[in-house]
């Protein structure tokens, strides 16, 4: 009995080791078998998902402007600073605040009372000078004779003569001094140095001003105006090829899409900003209808030349992806491909392709989102 035991025992443990290695692989051929004979389909991929709805639009080709845009910034063609250049009280004002004026019109007087005053005293010393420089060129004119028969000696004759020259000289500081005076006078009337729109009133009736001391009113140049704005240093060689032709300048005004100006450059700043990389540019407007303020921001944009043949396609086709931009080209299968491309300039709601569209491609303008390389796509309906 003993060596039975011993004899079956150890063939009964291999019997259990076998089962635990075996089932495990005869579950799964088993499990394999019954799903390769199963009736039912596998799941749908997503490659077989239904149609997706999208708006396409054909890949144009056409001669669109080269532009170049920036933020910009109205100001006056001229400012100027109205002081008064003698110390007086204003008397009258002739214009209201915010009014049209033309070069030469009358702003302000001031009291001439003083002037007029002063302008009397000076006439009445040079009247008096006169006199007595008439009296001692008689008698340097008598000393002379007197001196030439040897009646009076040299010393005397210097005498006269001298005294003659010191009266001339005092009658020449006396017409200076009345000249200056007049000017004086002159000043307590103001009048504009130029064509423009006065601000804010700063001194009215009875207020004293010192010289050239206070502002009294400031006066913009409105029309023409310029329109400063930067752009990039990298086109500022073809700006200066192209300057002498006249660049065309278009600003428009943010919220006022019905307003639409054109000027000309007109200037080009003498250094390039080193902080930006911008170059400051100028443009000349007219400015009859005032819609161009100073201080107002408006977009510029800087027309360099036009590109024959430029492939563009709607703005919105244009996706941007981590790998850059790209568009969904519809094949004639009515699948998508995406379409890695290189954008150029903006125009009018059109995007330039330099590189990746060929003209006559369809590209999906709406409805990018649910798609996916091989997506089937379809028509969206109106």
């Amino acid at each position: 009995m003993e060596g039975f035991a011993l004899s079956w025992r150890p063939r009964r443990k291999m019997r259990r080791l076998d089962y635990l290695i075996f089932l495990p692989i005869t579950l799964a051929i088993l499990s394999s078998l019954f799903a390769g004979c199963s009736s039912q389909p596998a799941a749908t991929p997503v490659m077989q998902m239904g149609p997706v709805p999208v708006t396409i639009t054909a890949v144009g080709e056409r001669t669109v402007p080269v532009e170049v845009r920036g933020i910009g910034n109205v100001e006056a063609l001229a400012t100027v600073s109205v002081k008064a250049l003698v110390a007086g009280t204003v008397e009258q004002v002739h214009f209201r605040e915010g009014q049209d004026v033309q070069k030469g019109d009358l702003l302000f007087n001031l009291d001439e009372r003083p002037f007029r005053a002063t302008l009397a005293q000076l006439e009445a010393n040079l009247a008096r000078d006169e006199a007595e420089l008439k009296n001692a060129r008689s008698q340097a004119g008598r000393t002379e004779k007197l001196f030439q028969e040897g009646i009076v000696s040299r010393d005397q004759y210097d005498s006269f003569q001298t005294s003659a020259d010191a009266l001339a000289a005092a009658v020449r500081a006396d017409q200076a001094a009345i000249e200056r005076a007049r000017i004086d006078l002159d000043y307590c009337t103001i009048r504009s140095p130029i064509d423009g729109r006065t601000g804010s009133l700063l001194f009215h009736p009875g207020n004293i001003v010192k010289l050239n001391d206070t502002v009294l009113v400031v006066i913009n140049q409105v029309d023409p105006i310029y329109v400063s704005f930067s752009v990039p240093e990298i086109h500022l060689s073809e700006i200066k090829r192209r300057m002498g032709a006249g660049l065309p300048v278009s600003v428009t005004i943010p919220g006022e899409e019905s307003f639409s100006s054109e000027g000309k450059l007109s200037f080009i700043d003498n250094s390039v900003d080193m902080k930006t990389g911008t170059i400051r540019l100028k443009a000349t407007f007219q400015n009859q209808q005032r819609k161009l303020w100073p201080g107002q921001f408006v977009n510029a944009t800087l027309r360099l030349s036009n590109q024959q043949n430029a492939v563009i396609v709607p703005t919105q086709a244009v996706q941007t992806g981590q790998s850059g931009f790209y568009v969904y080209v519809v094949k004639s299968d009515m699948t998508a491909e995406l379409r890695p491309v290189l954008p150029g300039t903006d125009a009018a709601g059109m995007t330039v392709i330099q590189k990746g569209l060929e003209p006559g491609e369809t590209v999906v303008t709406d409805g990018q989102l649910r798609l996916y390389p091989g997506a089937r796509v379809e028509l969206k309906k109106q």
